[in-house]
């Protein structure tokens, strides 16, 4: 078995035991990226120097022991909406193109810590917004399971990655499904944490009551291990939450014997493809088996998540970006005669399409005319939908839905139908307007061979049994462990 087929923490116990290096690994890393890269295009950049510095110095301490955490050594990337010192941080667009923060996130501080290997930076819908990672200013991501595909969004680049084999997990954001949609998409686990529970101070806001930090990685256990790593109290960020730092990986367990998990009626129908359907029922049987207490149930409200989550996110979007104004840092446009024309020309200019579209949307519900018609209803809509996963929850531990309607599309087929691509959100965006974690794990593949994802839904402060959960149905199948056979000659792709 290769390095590259290895989950983290595999790769991690290996490194602690002497058998391979954490330069070794990285070496690893970069020949994957030089081959695979011309094809996935999942990096915005690539820090090759700085990876190898890296590994050197993580060894040493390893060697010392003054390192010795699971993950100590293993390379792995950050999706390019995080902040990191001395690293541009673009978030695929060319207004921020040649942004370099001079602060980490505090998610990147915690994982440097614990002996992070950063590989560079990845790929991603501009601003993070999209669900196909085709809006980036860089060019798509594509799916390394067939190139003509998308890998989803937006955190595109971090799942083809993972995927790949360019790192062994990756750390994206979550606004309506950003991890777990292209995680379900590109065949690895993804999760979004409750809301909280990992600090965002230095992730550039798309919508601030929505955002989450999370991991993609190869299985259930690589996530756990990541966020206990980089979960907490941070006071830089308010609303940020008291937790216990660790214990997450050491409390799987596997067993699931007793739990109540649902499977909402109202998941299971309208646009959602019968293999998809048949997958996640086939992953509900495994977690029967093991002991779930697996049954139907009700999730009422659903179709009011997708328009509320709209209005929320972009009116959020309208105000975050509106420091993006060719004034005080980012790209800005030359030879204006006025400050009006250079905030008209840099923010028009600057910004793509689908970002232009949703400031423009966020700005029209926030209007006086429109805020009771439109905001006002949508936060009460998304109280009322947080009411009904609290009274689910009162017979539930855990849901159990599809991540997606489909399988990943064809890359351009989201842009030409923009409405079918956000309702494609319908599954993930519930647990971004209640806070709940989430969490997306391969169940099988359709027939023309692309991955399929169930999710995993918990209570508030629930991620650790979502988590188990997930590492139980690992336990009993290798979804989680397929790779695409040559990803530079994949469908659709030419080799390298």
């Amino acid at each position: 078995m290769g390095l590259s087929e290895l989950t983290a923490l595999e790769l991690g116990r290996q490194i602690k035991e002497g058998r391979v290096t954490a330069v070794e690994a990285v070496r690893a890393a970069l020949e994957r990226i030089r081959d695979l890269e011309p094809s996935i295009h999942a990096y915005v950049t690539v820090d090759e120097e700085g990876a190898l510095k890296r590994a050197a110095q993580v060894q040493e301490q390893i060697e010392a022991g003054t390192l010795n955490g699971p993950l100590a050594g293993v390379p792995m990337a950050y999706k390019d909406n995080l902040c990191t010192r001395g690293m541009r941080t673009t978030c695929a667009s060319k207004i921020l193109g040649d942004f370099t923060p001079c602060y980490d996130a505090t998610a990147v501080e915690r994982l440097t810590a614990a002996g992070a290997v950063s590989m560079g930076k990845l790929n991603l819908d501009e601003f993070a917004m999209g669900s196909t990672c085709e809006t980036s200013c860089y060019g798509p991501a594509k799916n390394p399971w067939d190139l003509t595909r998308s890998p989803g969004g937006s955190s595109g680049g971090a799942a083809a990655a993972v995927a790949a084999g360019e790192v062994w997990y990756a750390i994206g954001s979550d606004t309506g499904g950003s991890i777990r949609q292209p995680a379900a998409h590109c065949g690895v686990t993804g999760m979004k944490p409750t809301y909280g529970s990992v600090s965002r101070y230095g992730l550039v806001a798309y919508a601030s009551s929505l955002d989450q930090i999370g991991p993609i990685a190869r299985s259930a256990a690589d996530c756990a291990a990541v966020l206990e790593l980089i979960r907490g109290r941070d006071p830089r960020d308010a609303t940020s939450l008291e937790l216990p730092t660790g214990g997450l990986l050491c409390a799987l367990t596997g067993d699931v014997r007793g739990r109540r998990i649902g499977l909402p009626a109202e998941c299971f129908g309208g646009a959602l493809e019968p293999e998809v359907a048949a997958a996640v029922r086939a992953a509900a049987g495994v977690l029967r088996a093991r002991g779930a207490v697996v049954e139907k149930c009700s999730l009422p409200l659903l179709d009011y998540a997708v328009p509320a989550y709209y209005i929320l996110a972009c009116a959020e979007a309208s105000s975050n970006l509106a420091r993006f104004d060719g004034v005080k840092y980012g790209w800005r446009a030359e030879g204006c005669g006025s400050l009006e024309e250079l905030y008209r020309r840099t923010r028009t200019e600057g910004f793509g399409p689908e970002v232009k579209k949703r400031i423009l949307l966020g700005t029209f519900v926030l209007s006086a005319d429109c805020y009771d018609s439109y905001y006002k209803k949508a936060l009460q809509a998304r109280a009322r939908l947080k009411a009904a996963f609290d009274a689910v929850f009162q017979r539930y531990d855990l849901l159990l839905t599809p991540v997606a309607p489909t399988t990943a599309p064809r890359l351009g087929e989201g842009l030409a139908d923009p409405l079918s691509l956000y309702l494609s959100d319908i599954y993930t965006v519930p647990a971004n307007l209640a806070g709940l974690p989430a969490l997306s794990m391969p169940c099988g593949f359709d027939r023309s061979g692309l991955p399929i994802g169930a999710q995993l839904i918990g209570p508030a402060l629930g991620d650790l049994a979502v988590l188990d959960a997930a590492h139980a149905y690992q336990q009993e199948t290798d979804w989680h462990r397929r790779h695409p056979d040559t990803p530079a000659t994949a469908k659709g792709g030419d080799a390298l």
